[in-house]
């Protein structure tokens, strides 16, 4: 286990190493800082005093190399637009965002487990038609227009729900601005989850019917049937049990996916989190921010998925003889 676990740690900080040199190269390709910074008010000699005195003509190994030696110690720069530590900006934005995930994925797991297991125990049944067809169009329709829909309905029409923001929160550790913990907050954050939730939910609802219904016409749940076991303890120990290794695999790949997609649903919620701070740095041009933004999302990725490899391993122990071979 220890190897593999050095292994897969290894191949993760090669990752990162490729995810920061790909948005550290194309940061040039979102125009000139130093011209949204100062705008058309300065000439063009000390535009190029501005640009020297950041470093930004230095050659590209040269600053890549100075951004990595700085990342290693926290510093991943200072966001122009902002004057301060990107890392302040991403921390100060940061609650938003994760508890934005947090929520979808809470929707995500407590809808598509049972309504996977009962599409796949009664797959002919009226009802698990309706999920599937339902698992269709949520699969087909961008998140946005599920985000645009759930604002005409239960903000629009019935008034049921605040349209954008994110209400009433309360400070906690000093810097964490959570919207949890107040009703107004709670409020601001379902149609928000909801629409997030859209683009995973569907999948995991299909992924779990499929794998459940193929555990369950194995010749170890038919001797468990013959056994007399209960048809519960049948379903949930020894068939969903078993359904759960390429669930938990695809799962932590969409975790990350699902903290990029926070992109387009903070935008229609115009919810000040990770998302909307990178659309914000891309129309100012803030390169250090938008760098920042890639590599501290590519790093939840790597991170996310070297987790769920370590449990992988630690659930299937055959990946690790894969692994020493």
């Amino acid at each position: 286990m220890f190897a593999f676990t050095v292994k897969r740690i290894a191949q993760a900080l090669l990752v990162m190493l490729i995810i920061s040199m790909i948005g550290f190269s194309i940061k040039n390709a979102f125009g000139d800082p130093v011209r949204e910074l100062v705008g058309e008010r300065v000439t063009p000699e000390e535009r190029a005093e501005i640009r020297e005195k950041l470093g930004l003509n230095d050659p590209f190994m040269v600053q890549y190399g100075r951004f990595l030696k700085n990342a290693v110690q926290g510093d991943l720069g200072r966001s122009f637009f902002f004057k301060k530590p990107v890392t302040e900006v991403i921390i100060s934005k940061a609650p938003a965002t994760l508890e934005l995930v947090f929520c979808a994925s809470l929707i995500v797991i407590c809808l598509s487990i049972p309504l996977g297991i009962y599409a796949a125990i009664h797959p002919k049944r009226l009802f698990s038609r309706f999920v599937m067809g339902s698992s269709i169009v949520g699969v087909s329709m961008p998140v946005f227009l599920t985000a645009i829909l759930l604002i005409y309905i239960f903000s629009v029409e019935l008034k049921w729900l605040p349209s954008f923001g994110r209400g009433e929160t309360v400070t906690l550790f000093g810097w964490w601005e959570s919207g949890l913990l107040t009703w107004d907050g709670i409020k601001h954050l379902v149609m928000p989850s909801i629409a997030l939730s859209s683009i995973m939910l569907p999948l995991f609802i299909r992924l779990i019917r499929s794998e459940m219904m193929e555990v369950l016409e194995t010749e170890y749940v038919k001797f468990a049937w013959a056994k007399g076991i209960k048809p519960r303890r049948v379903w949930l120990v020894h068939a969903f049990k078993n359904t759960l290794l390429p669930v938990i695999t695809v799962g932590g790949v969409q975790l990350g996916i699902m903290v990029a997609f926070t992109i387009l649903t903070e935008t229609v919620f115009q919810w000040q989190g990770m998302g909307s701070m990178f659309i914000e740095s891309v129309e100012r041009a803030d390169t250090a921010l938008m760098v920042s933004y890639i590599v501290v999302v590519g790093f939840i990725f790597v991170v996310v998925n070297t987790i769920v490899d370590l449990i992988y391993g630690l659930v299937n122990p055959t990946v690790r003889v894969a692994g020493r071979k």
